[in-house]
């Protein structure tokens, strides 16, 4: 199976590994996307006014200019350590045993807006750039990603789980068939009605991701991700809408 993980807003800084190196990125075939993207944030980047005023930099924040413009030669961390925040705080990464490492390294990508979906230990420096942002010379990114990472995806063997947000999702729609659910979370109350949740669905999402990384079940289609989840603790079941499964938190 394959998990597709939405990125953070906030990211760590700083790191240990080499410089930024796409051919050491998961899915080649985005290897030219990702080239005309690096070039766009690094033009964008040699104008701090213009950069401030496209990304709403605060003077607080204008040193996120230097970090864009020195993404290309910035040291690296694994991706899943680079990203900081509710999902990734919950997942917890670092401390994970060392088969739970190999998993989330075989199983888990994280969808970024400027390098496309990467390994979750791939090597990433740290750079500023959201999915609604504009990058000079390129189309919206949603038009710039869209069709080349869903021919990327395109093969994945085995169901491919997406718990990305909206925003993200649009930027590498899953190819379809039923073998692919986006994941909704919702909280469950006494009476059986469900609604759903927004900042704390993160929490959720990230201990999903570090249950399964840690049991590293063998799941060869939904039904066994449904089997798995309900002795790991929780609770899917199909959504109304086609292609979707529910993540139930219980209030």
């Amino acid at each position: 199976m394959l998990l597709l993980l939405p990125p953070s807003e906030t990211k760590r800084s700083g790191g240990e590994g080499p410089p930024l190196d796409l051919d050491a990125l998961a899915l080649p075939p985005l290897r030219e996307q990702r080239q005309e993207a690096l070039r766009g944030l690094l033009e964008l980047a040699s104008d701090a006014d213009e950069m401030s005023r496209v990304l709403k930099l605060s003077d607080r924040q204008r040193d996120e200019v230097t970090v864009n413009r020195t993404v290309c030669t910035a040291p690296t961390l694994r991706a899943v350590d680079r990203f900081t925040g509710v999902l990734y705080d919950a997942l917890d990464a670092a401390s994970l045993h060392e088969g739970a490492q190999a998993w989330l390294s075989e199983h888990a990508l994280i969808q970024t807006a400027l390098l496309g979906p990467v390994g979750a230990t791939d090597p990433l420096p740290a750079f500023r750039l959201s999915a609604g942002h504009r990058l000079p010379g390129l189309p919206p990114l949603k038009r710039h990603w869209s069709s080349s990472t869903t021919a990327a995806l395109d093969g994945v063997d085995g169901p491919i789980v997406d718990l990305r947000s909206e925003a993200y999702r649009a930027l590498g729609p899953v190819p379809g068939g039923p073998a692919q659910a986006y994941v909704r979370v919702v909280a469950e109350s006494g009476d059986g009605a469900v609604r759903a949740l927004n900042h704390f669905n993160k929490k959720t999402k990230g201990l999903f991701t570090r249950a399964l990384a840690q049991d590293a079940p063998d799941i060869s289609g939904l039904d066994d991700l449904v089997t798995w989840a309900s002795g790991a603790g929780f609770s899917l079941r199909d959504a109304a809408t086609p292609g979707e499964i529910l993540l139930i938190e219980r209030t």
